[in-house]
């Protein structure tokens, strides 16, 4: 059985200030945690799980040195941050970085905020579908660590490093790097070829890409619209970009 001191330090991971006090966050559910597990880069603190999960992935639990709690499915629901709880969660320390990632000879995502923890969420999986390492985040967007976007990567946060910075700052201390600015008012996405170098800059879900990054972007890009749609999602509209410009990763060219 759980004590109050757990089942109370669970639920308040639920909130950023104490997620960044104790510099950990909540994975939910058998695919996401294995990932985590898996992964060696991050450090599990607790798992609260069924037994015969437990069970079920005994090795991997055993190496993971984490405390370990064997509860019902009554006790999931009471610390679970899910509608249907899904036999267990646990509790991980964030992973550490000492420096900002190297960008030369890569594409890196850059989100201007992105508040919806579904859209981050899906970003992230959809960075790691196209082997993106890096995503560099404005301040304003949502916690990378929160619930909702831990459960909406599905494991994929495991392989793709988050950075929040101030991003005008942090463009123009690169200015060796090209960025393409996703914009309405933007050069059709089929005008450009493959590109290997650069950031991809999508904006907030309703409001767009911020003016004074818009200023300082080299290219401001659309994906040709050929119905009566006002926009589309970040997380669509990022993958349709991935897709077009990480086509030949080989192959560095930019506008005809």
């Amino acid at each position: 059985m759980l004590s109050k001191k757990i089942v109370k330090y669970i639920q308040s991971l639920s909130h950023k200030k104490l997620r960044d006090e104790e510099q950990a966050f909540i994975a939910e559910g058998p695919k996401v945690v294995e990932e985590f597990l898996a992964s060696q880069s991050f450090t599990c603190k607790i798992i609260c799980a069924e037994k015969q999960w437990l069970l079920s992935i005994k090795e991997l639990i055993d190496t993971s040195k984490a405390a370990i709690y064997e509860i019902d499915e009554d006790s999931l629901k009471s610390i679970s941050f899910l509608n249907t709880p899904n036999k267990v969660i646990a509790v991980f320390r964030k992973k550490e970085f000492t420096a900002l990632p190297e960008v030369g000879n890569k594409i890196t995502l850059v989100l201007d905020g992105i508040s919806d923890p579904g859209n981050l969420g899906t970003i992230i999986r959809i960075a790691d579908w196209f082997a993106i390492e890096n995503i560099i985040c404005s301040k304003n967007c949502v916690d990378c660590y929160n619930p909702k976007v831990v459960q909406s990567t599905m494991g994929s946060i495991c392989r793709v490093n988050l950075f929040y910075e101030d991003l005008h700052s942090f463009i123009s201390s690169h200015k060796f790097i090209s960025v393409y600015a996703a914009s309405l008012s933007g050069d059709s996405l089929s005008t450009f070829k493959n590109i290997d170098e650069g950031f991809i800059l999508i904006g907030n879900e309703s409001k767009g890409i911020g003016e004074k990054l818009l200023a300082i972007s080299s290219y401001k890009i659309t994906i040709p619209r050929y119905g009566h749609a006002e926009s589309l999602n970040a997380a669509v509209a990022t993958g349709i970009i991935l897709s077009h410009v990480k086509h030949s990763p080989n192959l560095h060219e930019e506008l005809n």
